[in-house]
């Protein structure tokens, strides 16, 4: 018994000298991540701030003319309401500088100031390194200046390229027949509503932000604290028992944040009751939803924040018929109350409220995909697939170094037809292997399981599944996905496509070739939408490097010897590898 007794001491002993290491690692650690933010947050915060209005201020000029020119060129709307969209653009532009100004500075703000202080905790979670103190000093300041880059440079790939690319193509979109049209006695009206709708929503939203941020404050706290207590979420692993405790100070931070957030909302869920007098055709019922709003805003609060249900704000009928929740702003119906214990807390607006559910274990978060094992893998297919193309003769060095030259170039060979290629070539491997998800290269599979809790996942995870059981159905032939693969790659592009000889055979069956057009279609059309999220420029053009370094290396071997980089015009690309793979390979594969 007293031996028994003295063991329990001992556990004891040892529980409270690590709970107290725990204490003085977090103090030290919060102290000197403080010190790091002071010193590196103020030029971290300058470069965003700076480079971004600097790209806001000097693609102005440019983003007024591009958005005049695809107004006046589209043919998606009438003439009459050409002229409305032509007289609003001053509102819409001033919002642009304001939101995009005020975002920058919040932006270089936060990032500047938290990133050293996460990195400097970040590095108690470093698994098999020795020197865990100088990584404390060392992490977080030179990597947030290179940071704070990116995020300028990604911005500025999203100005310069994606928006053009956005507005070009819907001047170039096909004539629609019907399109979309607005009566001259709506304006007034649809001017009248949207002014109304700033004038109230803006100062209720914030204010009923304001009224609740006591209670998200201490729920918040009191949701973190349960965790700590139990030992569940982010505290169930000792090395991530640091970030949680600095979670709980920064809960304060996220509350401001939600405010700021619920204040712009407020405007733009205020001009949107210009669109519900367009669409309903109705001043009052434009006046009916700058009212119902601020009520759903209000039961959207109550429900995050598991509040009592309702609200004592009026909520008028505004719509005449159901539209899809794609265009109406409102909650859904209620669930019976069986149903109701069982489907949690409903779909708030974007990111307004925090969700103050019980936080998921660090081992169910290690479980799923990374989104950054998504991007790697899109990468390494573009690249791996890319010199396949190059050995066959498909791609050229020309086609490389244009992609880089032109102004808004999503698109074309390289930017859209490989991307598309490899797609299907991810499709096809993950049919082959019949798995119900998507597979990659390394053996794992992503499914409705274990994919990441990503929005921006979201757009395009469902899609692809989709498209994949569409290729199944149609159990396409060798010869047919040979059509299919000039299809994606080329487009309506004939020479390139016959200049191939890949063993391709056009079905003669017209319900056939019309499928595999479709297939052809929707792939182009994803890849191209993936081109234009901010950092897929930024991470495509090394793998075009990467590329043209291989080219340069297939056409000339002999510069392959030497400096480890190539100039070819004003741009330095790595030393070509001598490793080619034949397309007869991946075909095989497929």
């Amino acid at each position: 018994m007293v031996q028994l007794r003295s063991a329990e001491a001992a556990e004891s002993a040892k529980k409270g000298l690590w709970v107290a290491y725990v204490v003085f690692a977090f103090c030290c650690a919060l102290v000197l991540g403080f010190f790091k933010g002071l010193m590196i947050g103020p030029m971290a915060a300058i470069v965003i701030i700076a480079g971004n209005v600097g790209v806001l201020v000097g693609l102005f000029p440019a983003h007024v003319y591009w958005t005049v020119l695809t107004i006046i060129e589209t043919s998606a709307v009438s003439a009459m309401l050409k002229i409305v969209l032509l007289l609003s653009l001053p509102v819409v532009f001033v919002l642009w500088l304001a939101v995009g100004c005020a975002g920058s500075v919040f932006v270089g703000l936060g990032y500047g100031f938290v990133s050293p202080w996460m990195a400097t905790f970040d590095a108690f979670r470093l698994e098999g390194e020795r020197n865990k103190f100088l990584h404390c000093i060392v992490d977080g300041t030179w990597g947030t200046i290179k940071g704070s880059c990116t995020v300028v440079r990604d911005f500025a790939d999203f100005s310069f390229h994606s928006i053009p690319v956005y507005l070009k193509e819907l001047r170039d979109a096909e004539e629609d027949p019907q399109p979309l049209r607005i009566r001259f006695v709506d304006v007034p009206a649809c001017i009248l509503v949207a002014i109304v709708g700033i004038i109230v929503d803006l100062p209720l939203y914030t204010l009923i932000a304001i009224v609740k941020s006591p209670y998200m404050l201490f729920k918040g706290w009191q949701r973190l604290l349960q965790d700590l207590i139990s030992g569940k979420g982010p505290f169930q692993e000792t090395s991530c028992v640091p970030i949680a405790g600095l979670a709980i100070l920064f809960w304060p931070v996220a509350v401001i944040g939600c405010i700021i957030l619920a204040f712009f909302a407020g405007i733009f869920f205020g001009l949107y009751g210009a669109v519900i007098v367009y669409q309903e055709r109705s001043l009052r019922r434009g006046l009916a939803y700058v009212v119902a709003t601020v009520a759903e805003f209000d039961e959207y609060t109550n429900d995050w924040l598991y509040l009592s249900e309702g609200t004592y704000f009026p909520r008028p009928q505004y719509r005449k018929r159901k539209v899809s929740d794609s265009m109406e702003l409102s909650v859904r119906p209620e669930a019976p109350k069986a149903e109701k214990a069982f489907s949690g807390p409903l779909q708030p607006p974007a990111l307004l409220v925090p969700n103050l559910a019980p936080s998921r274990s660090v081992r169910e978060v290690i479980r799923e995909v990374k989104m950054v094992q998504i991007w790697d893998e899109m990468m390494t297919a573009c690249e791996d697939g890319g010199k396949l193309l190059i050995n066959a003769g498909v791609i050229t060095l020309t086609d490389l170094i244009d992609w880089g030259k032109v102004k808004g170039n999503n698109g074309g060979i390289v930017g859209v037809g490989l991307p598309a290629f490899c797609l299907l070539d991810i499709v096809m491997d993950s049919i082959k292997s019949g798995h119900c998800g998507i597979m990659l290269s390394n053996g794992e599979e992503i499914n409705y399981l274990n994919r990441p809790q990503d929005r921006l996942l979201d757009w395009f995870f469902h899609p692809v599944m989709v498209l994949k059981e569409q290729v199944k159905v149609i159990n396409l032939n060798v010869g047919e996905l040979r059509f299919l693969e000039k299809l994606v790659i080329f487009g309506n592009d004939k020479q390139r496509m016959e200049s191939w000889h890949n063993g391709a055979v056009v079905p003669k069956d017209a319900l056939r070739n019309a499928q595999i057009q479709a297939i052809s279609r929707r792939l182009v059309g994803m890849a191209g939408s993936i081109s234009k999220i901010p950092t897929y420029r930024r991470i495509f053009q090394r793998v075009v490097k990467v590329l043209t370094a291989h080219a340069l290396g297939k056409e000339n071997p002999e510069i392959s010897d030497g400096s480890s980089f190539i100039s070819v015009g004003n741009i330095r690309i790595p030393k070509p590898s001598k490793d080619h793979v034949s397309i007869e390979a991946m075909h095989a594969e497929v």
